[in-house]
Formats: C-alpha cells, structure tokens, sequence
C-alpha cells in the first residue's frame, strides 16, 4: 500500500494526465454535446446521503444541458462496483459518475485489491462538497471540550470507545487520525451501519462517534449527545458555538466525506470543461446551496485540476492514517 501512496504523490502531472487523454476526439466532442441523455452513477443505495444530493444536482443540471439526467444506482463492495462501472463506460461523456471518498482516496489503501486505478481509469470533473463530520460524546461523558476528553482517553488508555459505520469509512478513519494526533489510544466498535452506532451513542453504550453533520443534528438538537468539535476548517453554520478540532486544540486535524463528479478516463476536455462549467453553476443555486448549508456540508467546486489535487492529497492523508493504525487490507 505505501507503494501507491508514493506513486500517487509523485504524480505531480496528474490532471493533466487525466484530462488531456482522448485527444483524437475533441474536435467532434464540444460543439453538439450533449445531444441525448447523461447517466450519473451513484456507488451507493438509493436513498442515502450521496443519491439524495446527487439526484437534486442531476435535476438542475437537466435545463442547464438541456438534455435528460437520468440517476443510476449501482452499490456494493464500498463503492468499488459502480466506481469500477463508471471507469469502464465509454469516454464520450454520457456516462459520468460520483466520486466519493472510499472508492476515490480510501479502497486503494484498505482493500486488498481493486479492479480500476483511481488515477489511471477516472477523470475529475468537480468536487461538489465537503460533507465534515462532527465529534460527539455521550451525555454521561464529564468531558466538555476536546482537551478534556483527551486528558480522560489518556487516564484510561484503551477504556473510551468510538463507533463507526464500519471499517475504512470517514467514521472510523475519523476516529483513528483522531487517535494518532492526539497521542491517546481509543478502542473502535464498528457496527453494520452509522444509525445502530448512533443510537448506541445516545444510549451510552460508546463514548464518542465521529458523525456526518446531517445525522448528527438530530441528536444535538434533542440534547441526546453533547457535540465537542468539528473536522472541517470552519466552523459549520448549522452549529456556530462548536469549535473545529483545530480551534479545540488538535491544529491540522480536518477529516470530510466528500464527493465530487468523475468521468472515464479519455473523456475529451471539452466535454470535462462543458460539465465543469455548469456545475459549478448548479452549485451556485439557491436551493443546492441551501441543501448542502442545511446538511452540515459546505459546497465545494472550482476546476477539474483543483479536483484531481484534492483526490491526490486525500489518498496520501488517508493512506498513512490506514498504515499507522494498522487497519489491515480487506
């Protein structure tokens, strides 16, 4: 795995490379496109975090082309699935795809092997959002603040506990860069599903969990967990008293469960740059702006190159989290 960490650093060309391959067919790619209907493969179920978003941006996306957007699920193996799907269809961009987190920056560390090469097989059109997670303890916790939950994790090493969603996701990985940086040793309890750790949260059967910011609301709200800090640089408008874990004592902590929009590889550039262009519009809509505020996240966009940096720094952020926690390859 260090392997390709290293080799994903120093890849210095990598937007270039990603974009520029497909030349033979850009004279023919930008003038009528799109001239029939775009597919957008979702890696997960329907109904979850990354289909809901993604099918409001699909929807705003169809006047802006003018052209029907049709939403595809295809799930499994962590995003490896319809990752792998949206790598192998045809570069003429009416097949494009979501490019999440796991299955962009992450499976190539965790899992043992993959069938596409992020860097080779997909090529980066936008980064929608960054979607930070939000540290929450239980209500029996004394702890009020993040050093004060380190100084208990560092009295009882190994006794506080952090649930997760399962192995390898921003819940869990979350938690471990957390661990690392603090210095302290905390026990992961994974479960089969973000939902059972939280309730288990609430009723105090775990100390803290690492929760995306829509799902962590509720409980917030309700006065069921106490909310210490969270990952993003900012602080979230949805929770403006919370400090970031950098305010809170832990400088250069930031963790995201983003998602952006791929394409095969060998997609003209005039294609990546049409797609480009109008989703950077669509994220300047009043209603997509305000789902992502309202959701905890905070909307991304910007070029395709500033895309493929940010995919490169996550896989290497995320690949040395994997290697110091010694979370083994599945």
């Amino acid at each position: 795995m260090k392997t390709y960490a290293t080799r994903v650093l120093a890849s210095a060309g990598l937007a270039a490379t990603l974009l520029i391959q497909g030349a033979p067919a850009m004279a023919q790619a930008g003038g009528n496109y799109p001239s029939k209907p775009i597919t957008i493969v979702i890696p997960y179920a329907p109904g979850g975090f990354a289909d809901t978003r993604m099918r409001l941006i699909a929807a705003k996306l169809e006047p802006r082309l003018k052209q029907t957007v049709i939403v595809e699920n295809r799930a499994g193996a962590g995003g490896v699935v319809g990752t792998t799907f949206i790598a192998r269809a045809n570069p003429d961009g009416y097949t494009i795809g979501a490019g999440n987190l796991a299955p962009m920056a992450v499976n190539p560390s965790l899992m043992q092997s993959i069938p596409y090469d992020p860097v080779k097989d997909l090529a980066p059109v936008i980064l929608i959002e960054n979607s930070p997670l939000v540290l929450s303890v239980n209500n029996t916790v004394k702890a009020k603040n993040l050093q004060e939950l380190i100084a208990l994790a560092k009295a009882e090493p190994g006794r506080l506990t952090f649930g997760s969603s399962g192995v390898g996701g921003a819940h869990h990985l979350s938690g471990e860069m957390f661990a690392e940086q603090a210095h302290i040793e905390i026990t992961h309890v994974p479960y089969k599903g973000g939902n059972l750790a939280s309730t288990d949260l609430m009723g105090g059967h775990i100390t803290m969990m690492f929760e995306m910011g829509y799902a962590a609301l509720p409980a917030i709200q309700g006065n069921k967990v106490r909310p210490i800090a969270v990952t993003a640089a900012k602080r979230l408008a949805v929770l403006p008293d919370v400090p970031t874990m950098a305010e809170a004592g832990l400088p250069g902590y930031e963790s995201y469960n983003w998602q952006g929009i791929v394409a095969p590889a060998g997609t003209p550039r005039p294609i990546i740059d049409r797609l480009n262009q109008e989703l950077n519009a669509v994220l300047k809509d009043p209603e997509v702006a305000k789902s992502i505020v309202d959701t905890g996240s905070q909307a991304a966009g910007g070029t395709p190159e500033a895309f493929a940096a940010f995919i490169q720094s996550e896989t290497a952020k995320w690949a040395q989290v994997i290697k110091e926690a010694r979370i083994a390859p599945q």
